[in-house]
């Protein structure tokens, strides 16, 4: 564009110049012709416009030249700026395209992003829900009470035989005991009862001042020693159970809050004979109950066992014999053999002294032959 502006300048430049210089060459023609001879004046004017066509033909091919010169440079330009509109064209659709992608990208992880937060949302709205259930459970005190009986079930039902226990088994005494483990005497058959002081608990940790405190410290030593004299009241029988029974706590916090600043009600139960134990210490107790049944059951099968092992060692012993004979068999078997092997060796040496006796025999037949024959040979060769 700058080009063009400068062309039609310079054109309209040389076009102004050429008028001018035209008017003064007439201004000058008609001077020269009031002073001298007309003729002499057309002469001069014709060699005057004869040169200013000549610089006007030069004029107008320079103006050509630029014409020519300025269309080419256009069409350079046209071409570079056609060139790098292209290449930023690509760039900025490449880069568009890219952006595409990653946008898409980016969606596509956001979308999962959401998927996955609308799955942990939903988590947190169903355990919401069994948080406000369990917390109704746990508010009822006999559905606190199933609660502790349900996973006791679980605990005893997952570890031991179904021939070992007894779940709302029914005592001499008319008690029905939450669970009795069948042992063998001693000890005998111990009762395992479910209970869970959680409001005495939860009084206990909700308090706000000193005096609240030491009230709910009171209630929930005083809840938990309750249990513990209604058990060993309950369901230790002599002669029927074991000496001894256990408090199932069916929360490992009751547990640690009882043994870490109640040890006084923890040796109560001691003097009582009254186990208290969480979910953690009764699958260990459990555990052992299953070994002490494994013993017991390898005690009653010890005489079974000793009379197979009596009759195993006869058995050997009996093998012992039979092996020893076989040994004799075999030595007698060897000892035949060896005779055999001698009256072998004799026939052998009978033989070969019969084969040599036989080819003595010959040769001396043929010695005895020889000479009679021999004369009668020779007459024969003579």
């Amino acid at each position: 564009m700058e080009l063009d502006q400068t062309m039609m300048i310079l054109i309209g430049m040389g076009a102004i110049g050429f008028l001018l210089l035209s008017l003064i060459i007439l201004m000058a023609v008609r001077t020269k012709a009031d002073k001298s001879d007309r003729s002499a004046v057309a002469g001069e004017y014709q060699e005057q416009l004869f040169k200013i066509m000549q610089a006007n033909a030069s004029l107008e091919g320079r103006i050509q030249q630029m014409t020519e010169l300025n269309a080419r440079a256009q069409e350079e330009i046209k071409r570079t700026m056609n060139e790098r509109l292209d290449a930023v064209g690509k760039r900025v659709g490449d880069s568009l395209e890219q952006t595409r992608e990653k946008t898409g990208q980016s969606l596509t992880a956001l979308q999962e992003r959401l998927a996955v937060i609308d799955q942990a949302q939903k988590n947190i709205t169903d355990l919401s829900g069994q948080m406000v259930g369990l917390q109704d459970i746990l508010s009822n005190k006999q559905a606190r009470g199933a609660f502790g009986e349900i996973q006791l079930n679980d605990l005893v039902s997952g570890i031991l035989p179904p021939n070992a226990y007894e779940f709302q088994a029914s005592l001499e005494n008319g008690r029905r005991a939450d669970c009795l483990i069948k042992l063998p005497n001693p000890p005998g058959s111990i009762v395992v009862d479910a209970k869970f002081p959680l409001e005495s608990y939860h009084r206990l940790h909700n308090a706000e001042n000193e005096a609240d405190f030491k009230k709910a410290q009171s209630l929930f030593k005083a809840d938990i020693q309750k249990h513990i004299k209604d058990i060993a009241e309950r369901y230790i029988i002599h002669g029927v159970t074991a000496e001894s029974a256990l408090m199932f706590l069916p929360s490992e916090a009751v547990y640690a809050e009882l043994h870490a600043n109640y040890s006084d009600v923890v040796e109560k139960s001691y003097r009582a004979k009254v186990w208290i134990v969480s979910p953690t210490t009764l699958m260990a107790t459990l555990n052992t109950v299953r070994a002490v049944l494994k013993d017991a059951r390898m005690r009653e099968q010890a005489g079974i066992i000793q009379k197979h092992v009596t009759t195993l060692i006869d058995d050997v012993e009996r093998l012992g014999d039979r092996v020893e004979n076989l040994r004799k068999h075999f030595g007698q078997a060897e000892k035949d053999i060896d005779q055999i092997s001698t009256s072998s060796r004799k026939i052998s040496s009978k033989i070969d002294t019969i084969e040599k006796i036989q080819m003595e025999e010959e040769d001396s037949v043929e010695e005895a032959i020889e000479p009679k024959g021999t004369p009668q040979i020779k007459l024969l060769v003579d």
